[in-house]
């Protein structure tokens, strides 16, 4: 089971805090979906993430204009 967390219309660099903030009181769960803008948020909240030790399993564009990213939490 999955968890989204919606980032759009959140700015650089509070995305990625509220990113990273979301991630660590999630519980473990087999992927974690993030919503984001395109732009600054899409290029560098997943390379932020990565840096964390979080691992990008995909990467994709919606029919609205928004990017999708799964990922994986580190430790699990």
């Amino acid at each position: 089971m999955s968890t989204t967390i919606d980032l759009r219309g959140v700015s650089c660099p509070t995305n990625f805090v509220r990113a990273k903030l979301a991630l660590e009181d999630l519980p473990g769960h087999e992927a974690e979906v993030l919503l984001l803008d395109d732009g600054e948020a899409v290029r560098n909240v997943p390379l932020s993430l990565e840096a964390e030790g979080h691992r990008l399993i995909g990467l994709k564009q919606s029919n609205e204009g928004h990017y999708i990213l799964e990922l994986k939490k580190a430790g699990h």
